[in-house]
């Protein structure tokens, strides 16, 4: 009987240390892409028929907001997983584009010494 609860207590141990892991990966994947959000230009998430810059800084706010406060239930449950959706969204879609229409520092350095032939 005793080794019945003493495995049952490691193997209850054993998951929730992992599902620590997992919630610490998707809140440190939501505070990524929430300060990506804060260094992109406002004008470029229209300009690739994205929603504006202030309407992912308030989403993925707020999934970094719910990941952090636990709720606890099926309902905090349910706001970290549409949390989690909502950073996937905005780093495999939203972000690749407005990256690709943004120049990047090394692309700017680059340019500075260009003259009309090339680099001098």
């Amino acid at each position: 009987m005793f080794q019945q609860y003493a495995l049952s207590g490691i193997l209850v141990d054993g998951f929730s240390s992992v599902l620590s892991w997992i919630t610490l990966a998707v809140l440190l994947f939501e505070v990524f892409a929430f300060v990506d959000s804060l260094f992109r230009r406002a004008d470029a998430f229209p300009a690739v028929d994205k929603q504006t810059k202030p309407f992912w800084m308030i989403i993925l706010g707020l999934a970094v907001a719910v990941s952090i406060v636990p709720i606890g239930g099926f309902l905090s449950s349910m706001l970290v997983l549409l949390g989690l959706v909502a950073a996937i969204v905005y780093v495999v879609d939203v972000r690749p584009r407005v990256r690709a229409i943004t120049p990047s520092r090394k692309n700017k350095k680059d340019n500075s010494h260009m003259g009309p032939y090339g680099p001098w």
